[in-house]
């Protein structure tokens, strides 16, 4: 995976500079890094590792937190010279057509993690490698990390990137989301005070 092509992006947030990673220039479905404008490597940087949620983040679906949890971070790589890096991995890594049938899962009883694994996935297949590669493509050795995940935190803490700090997104359930972040707590270990 290298670097492909960046530009600057005018946001509601800010300005930022967005660089997308891939193997290949033809790659459709780049992994991307929105850096504010601001960034410092040679201080702790705020980052955000976002996997995609396209329910979420583009739809603004309310059977999750993941499109508020992106705006948030936006907003706080904005404030603090940050980076939000946005990975390819849908749905904890099962794709947007397992999701969807996960969700019909879901709404006949089954709690995401148990959806998930009926369909003969892992509870969580997401990887973390490629964040890894585009913060040290950055240059960023030092991070204070926006999540609520304590794997992302694990996994970063098994590469190169020192974590020094954590800074918590909760964003407020919501009754359709509430049975989904009562799952990420009490069996996946988010950090949510529920």
């Amino acid at each position: 995976m290298q670097r492909q092509a960046e530009a600057p992006i005018p946001s509601r947030y800010g300005t930022f500079q967005m660089l997308v990673y891939a193997e290949k220039s033809t790659e459709r479905m780049p992994h991307i890094a929105f850096v504010a404008a601001g960034f410092d490597p040679g201080k702790p940087v705020a980052v955000r590792i976002h996997s995609e949620c396209m329910t979420g983040d583009v739809f603004g679906s309310r059977r999750c937190d993941c499109g508020e949890q992106l705006e948030a971070s936006l907003r706080i790589a904005a404030e603090k010279g940050g980076v939000v890096i946005y990975l390819r991995q849908e749905g904890r890594g099962i794709g947007l057509i397992n999701k969807l049938k996960a969700y019909n899962l879901q709404d006949l009883g089954l709690n995401t993690a148990e959806a998930n694994t009926h369909l003969g996935f892992d509870v969580d297949a997401r990887q973390y490698d490629c964040a890894i590669y585009i913060l040290e493509d950055l240059g960023i050795k030092q991070v204070e990390l926006i999540t609520n995940n304590p794997a992302k935190v694990d996994a970063l803490k098994r590469s190169p990137i020192e974590v020094v700090g954590r800074i918590p997104v909760v964003i407020p359930p919501q009754p359709d989301s509430l049975p989904y972040l009562q799952t990420k707590q009490d069996l996946m270990g988010h950090l949510l005070g529920l």
